[in-house]
């Protein structure tokens, strides 16, 4: 008899601090489970806060061809076909109106850019504390250069307040003009208003005919919390943050610890 299809039709993981490890790896355990749902019927699609072009290398080393959600929304990328299928942009008048108006109430923040394409460069402004690693960007000494060109998103940075602090006070200052996300150590960021993994989500699940209910959602931030409410069963990592444990409807081990493949073989065991 055929293995009995796999109980979602589609799996929905982002990236940093879920499917990949501390190293920015994959583990062969997490491939082997994910090459086994696909065998059973499930579509996996990756679903982060990357631009495209900080998405692509990872892709190509999954040797990932479907289609991947990139720039926390914005973007639909075919890795397949190296297309880009939707892009959501900021507009840069809105942006502006927003900084102006959220340093009014907390002072001077740090900003970056993501620019617009699929080789699209993160522009980072003065005193923007960048990650180290292996994400390229661009230093750029005048803040007005990030508006020289079309952009996915602002990042901010504030020297006193914390991440979650920052995000609170964007969203009290800015929240009716630009949607504000905690993605991650350091990088809360100002999107598209009503853009969110969600929203770019759904669009690739309706061109692969999924439905919500048909979906399994692996996650760590607060930026997944709306994916988790749009998919029918949302697992948070035991590295997540407390807002998104607050909404998960499971909670599986540490991105470290091959979280995902704990769930997932735990599905592909049922008769």
């Amino acid at each position: 008899m055929p293995a009995p299809r796999f109980p979602y039709r589609l799996i929905a993981t982002d990236l940093d601090g879920t499917l990949l490890r501390s190293d920015d790896t994959i583990s062969a355990r997490t491939r082997a489970a994910l090459d086994a749902a696909a065998e059973r019927g499930a579509a996996h699609i990756v679903v982060t806060g990357r631009a495209v072009p900080w998405t692509k290398r990872i892709l190509a080393e999954l040797d990932y061809r479907g289609l991947a959600v990139c720039a926390q929304g914005s973007q639909v990328y075919d890795a397949g076909a190296g297309k880009l299928l939707t892009s959501v942009t900021l507009d840069r008048r809105v942006g502006r109106q927003a900084l102006d108006l959220l340093e009014k109430e907390v002072g001077t923040v740090a900003v970056a850019a993501s620019c617009d394409g699929l080789d699209g460069q993160v522009l980072a402004g003065p005193g923007y504390r960048v990650h180290e690693g292996p994400l390229p960007y661009v230093p750029v000494e005048d803040r007005e250069t990030i508006w020289q060109q079309p952009l996915n998103k602002l990042y901010i940075q504030h020297d006193q307040l914390d991440d979650d602090g920052l995000a609170k006070a964007a969203r009290a200052a800015v929240g009716d003009l630009v949607g504000v996300v905690m993605a991650g150590e350091g990088i809360v960021e100002l999107l598209p208003l009503g853009l969110s993994k969600a929203k770019g989500l759904a669009l690739a699940a309706r061109r692969l005919r999924i439905r919500a209910a048909e979906t399994v959602a692996f996650g760590d931030m607060p930026n997944d919390v709306p994916m988790f409410a749009w998919a029918g069963h949302g697992v948070a990592m035991a590295n997540a943050h407390e807002e998104l444990l607050a909404v998960a409807d499971e909670v599986t081990a540490a991105n470290d610890e091959d979280g995902i493949a704990v769930v997932l073989e735990r599905l592909l065991s049922r008769p």
